[in-house]
């Protein structure tokens, strides 16, 4: 998620993937496809937002996994579709068959609801016949359906063991069943017990608890030409209806055998539909980000009056770390309500007595280390930086412990309020990063590479808390009631 366009975002919306009549690089079987989908970053540079799952065997996937970006009106967002064959477990793509790709807009997807474009090996060059088709959904719901299911007594469907089976739900939607969620293979069993999965309530039934669903039961087959164990149809809400059973039809069997029951029984465990909270849900719902500097003052970094010194002060009044700390904290700010940062350094000799210290304030007041704004902390290093003997060693043990303890008591409050960010500028770490900027784009890359993480890091320590924002927005007519706060 990128932080900087968080405040223009307009929705977000959710792609499916199919593909029809891909080229083959496999010798004896068809290509294993997987779709990796790109955003135009500038500078010719192009960002990976997602992978759906690899497809074994299949020249005609329909990928069951959905990619999530962010809409904003206000910008052409150019996006890369590629489609490789995948043939090891290597994350790497270059080592990898490429069976073509297609670009276009976010706003040619949504304003076609429905867009199929010819793959192309190289400008110029058609995949073969190969076309890719994306369809666009806005994610207005935020509920997520969990469930866990078993089977007993599945036909047997291999000849030298039982069966492999493996689930497939699809949701009815313009006269046609769409995938939504392809289950693990269980090796030789009749009596499966498949793991817990979850899916956006708005994919697996479009929000409408009442939304059609075919559940069917395959035998796996390594060449893709998967057996028919049987198949039921259902509802999120008969699911729901847990413990739950369904009896699995074939129907060929069903049509030639006047005995013939059924293929064997799913049975339902769990089916749970809870809100998923997104870190904008946070945010908007309260919560606050404590942002803390901890600036290195260390001998390693040089003599401050040298041009080779991380802490060498141009004659525009700017240095590596003044950079990092603009970029980071002018995102940052916006996300704390008072504007007050506790602004520390370590490693340098500090006046009067000139004992190394390892936690000063850079303002020099131990009893109100907070500056005003990220101006106030670049004041304040001004400030400090020809009072202080840079010395050693590094240790930034003693900041961490202190924005630790702070942490320890929001999180004795039970409550998602507040959640804090340290940024250490330390003088691996700015060259580091440093080398990223020049390399890559101005202060925006470096605000990225610094706070990619971070809202993936809050909502799942807030997730594994059990707490719930503050103040939940306020729940669709079909949202179930939302969840008492922690």
């Amino acid at each position: 998620m990128k932080m900087m366009h968080m405040a223009h975002c307009v929705t977000l919306v959710q792609l499916s993937i199919s593909c029809d009549h891909l080229i083959d690089k496999d010798i004896s079987s068809k290509s294993d496809p997987l779709c990796v989908l790109l955003q135009d970053v500038g500078g010719g540079n192009w960002a990976e937002l997602g992978r759906t799952e690899r497809v074994q065997n299949c020249s005609s996937p329909e990928f069951s996994k959905t990619l999530q970006l962010e809409y904003h009106f206000e910008t052409v967002q150019k996006l890369r579709f590629g489609i490789y064959d995948i043939d090891n477990k290597t994350p790497e793509l270059g080592d990898d068959d490429f069976l073509g790709g297609a670009e276009c807009s976010l706003g040619q997807i949504v304003s076609s609801q429905v867009l199929t474009l010819p793959l192309m090996l190289k400008p110029g060059k058609p995949a073969g016949r190969g076309t890719i088709t994306v369809s666009a959904q806005e994610l207005k719901d935020n509920r997520v359906v969990t469930m866990e299911i078993e089977a007993r007594n599945l036909d047997k469907k291999d000849f030298l063991g039982k069966s492999d089976p493996f689930l497939e739900f699809f949701r009815q939607g313009d006269g046609k069943w769409h995938l939504v969620y392809r289950s693990e293979v269980i090796k030789n069993n009749l009596n499966p017990t498949w793991k817990r999965f979850s899916v956006p309530v708005q994919h697996f039934c479009g929000g409408d608890p009442s939304t059609p669903i075919q559940v069917r039961c395959s035998d796996y087959d390594s060449d893709g030409s998967h057996d028919l164990i049987g198949t039921f149809h259902t509802s999120l809400a008969q699911l729901q209806a847990v413990p739950a059973e369904f009896e699995c039809i074939h129907p060929e069997k069903q049509q030639k055998k006047k005995t013939y029951k059924n293929s064997g029984t799913i049975c339902v465990k769990i089916c749970q539909v809870e809100t998923e909270y997104s870190f904008l849900d946070y945010v908007m719902g309260g919560c606050q980000i404590n942002f803390t500097v901890g600036v290195d003052f260390t001998g390693s970094n040089g003599d401050p009056s040298s041009p080779d010194s991380l802490h060498y002060l141009s004659p525009t009044g700017v240095n590596e770390y003044l950079t990092a700390l603009w970029s980071v904290g002018t995102v940052v700010q916006d996300y704390d309500s008072d504007k007050l940062f506790p602004a520390f350094g370590f490693g340098a000799q500090v006046p009067p007595d000139w004992q190394v210290s390892h936690e000063f304030a850079l303002n020099f007041n131990p009893s109100n280390p907070y500056c005003v704004g990220i101006q106030g902390i670049v004041d304040a290093y001004r400030q400090a930086l020809p009072q202080v003997r840079l010395y050693g060693p590094t240790n930034f043990a003693p900041i961490i412990n202190h924005v630790a303890r702070f942490a320890a008591q929001a999180a004795h409050q039970g409550t998602a309020s507040q959640y804090f960010v340290l940024l250490l500028l330390t003088d691996g770490a700015v060259t580091d990063v440093e080398a990223t900027r020049e390399a890559v784009a101005p202060r925006e890359a470096l605000a990225q590479t610094v706070l990619a993480e971070v809202p993936t890091q809050l909502v799942s320590y807030f997730r594994a808390q059990g707490w719930v924002p503050l103040k939940p927005l306020p729940p669709s007519a079909k949202d179930p009631a939302e969840a008492p706060q922690a």
